[in-house]
């Protein structure tokens, strides 16, 4: 026969610690999922930032800005 002597048997405990493990996951989540999908840049986003590195000259900049601006 079982009695009630107003303990859960550890069932409290187990509650507290899935509560505790939920909130830290929802917290605590890293901010760059894996398997999550990137973001692409346009094209001129990445004109931008050759044209930021150096790697074109501000001619060639704006010779290929007008382009992709005319493609639109």
């Amino acid at each position: 026969m079982h009695y009630y002597d107003g303990s859960f048997g550890g069932m409290h405990l187990i509650w507290w610690v899935i509560w505790v493990v939920l909130l830290a996951w929802i917290f605590f989540i890293p901010a760059d999922i894996p398997y999550q999908k990137a973001k692409k840049d346009s094209p001129l986003d990445i004109l931008k930032n050759r044209f930021a590195k150096g790697e074109i000259s501000k001619e060639e900049f704006e010779e290929s800005k007008k382009i992709l601006k005319s493609d639109n």
